[in-house]
């Protein structure tokens, strides 16, 4: 299956006292790089949740974001650590024997300060396997938007093979003909040259630079990795490095056949499929 690397994905979840919130976003990169952003006191899962994310994606530069609120429920009040104040309102009564007017303030002021409210006991295992679960949650969602992105690269990718097999052919059926134009027009360039020619050695290196300019290989080897492309497009696992490679191998082969080109029609054909092929590379940069 084609995954586009590039995706987005969000879930929500009521998780014991807390509303968590997970977003999963993606873009493409060489290797598989994830980074967790989690509030402080959720650190003890980081590595729970990479394996997790690990074990679905291959490849891509992915952010998984977490965060949580606490859920306002009737009846729930507040935790004050009373020590915590007694200490705050005499370091206060201390500070304000030094100043000509003190300030008064607020019992709201007092709960402000940090280290006042205290965060209410939670049960560690019970958040992890939430978490956890929704992460796996989000995930299916973040998938599912690889896979269908991932179609539409494919169809794209399919369509320019389907126009570099046109192009290759186009260039098998000229082939013979430029062959035997150049090998014409210097064997008659050359009679005009020499008063009298050695048709022996005239041939010799005739065969030779038609060897030289002959780019049926070139053209093989274009059509196998066409092939090639087509097949692994049908392959079930993760296939843009693989097909980064062949990109390769395809502009290697393009490059070689404008080099030996010796016809006008020739040259545009190369030139055709240097255009195709590096449109599919872009595409292929995208895939998983």
């Amino acid at each position: 299956m084609i995954r586009s690397m590039t995706a987005y994905a969000g879930s929500e979840a009521d998780i014991g006292n807390l509303t968590v919130n997970c977003e999963l976003r993606s873009v493409n990169h060489r290797y598989c790089d994830i980074t967790l952003k989690l509030p402080d006191r959720l650190r003890f899962i980081e590595a729970e949740l990479r394996s997790v994310i690990a074990e679905k994606v291959s490849r891509g530069k992915i952010e998984c974001s977490i965060n949580c609120k606490k859920q306002a429920k009737d009846g729930q009040g507040f935790i004050v650590n009373m020590e915590a104040v007694s200490a705050l309102l005499a370091a206060s009564e201390q500070i304000e024997k030094l100043m000509p007017a003190p300030l008064s303030f607020s019992a709201l002021d007092i709960l402000a300060f940090p280290g006042i409210q205290q965060e209410p006991d939670v049960d560690r295992e019970e958040i992890a396997l939430g978490i956890t679960r929704l992460v796996q949650e989000t995930l299916v969602h973040f998938l599912d938007v690889r896979e269908r992105e991932g179609i539409q690269l494919k169809s794209l990718i399919e369509e320019r093979c389907v126009k570099m097999q046109g192009f290759v052919a186009s260039a098998s059926r000229r082939m013979p003909e430029v062959l035997l134009l150049i090998r014409n027009k210097l064997k008659d360039r050359i009679i005009e040259l020499v008063a009298q020619p050695d048709f022996d050695r005239l041939e010799q290196e005739l065969v030779l630079l038609t060897q030289k300019l002959d780019v049926t290989e070139e053209l093989d080897r274009l059509d196998t990795h066409i092939a090639e492309v087509q097949r692994v497009l049908k392959q079930p696992e993760p296939v843009g490095r693989r097909l980064d490679f062949l990109m390769q191998e395809l502009n290697r082969e393009a490059n070689t056949l404008g080099s030996k080109s010796a016809d006008k029609e020739m040259t545009q054909i190369a030139i055709e499929l240097k255009v195709l092929i590096e449109q599919m590379r872009e595409q292929i940069q995208n895939i998983e």
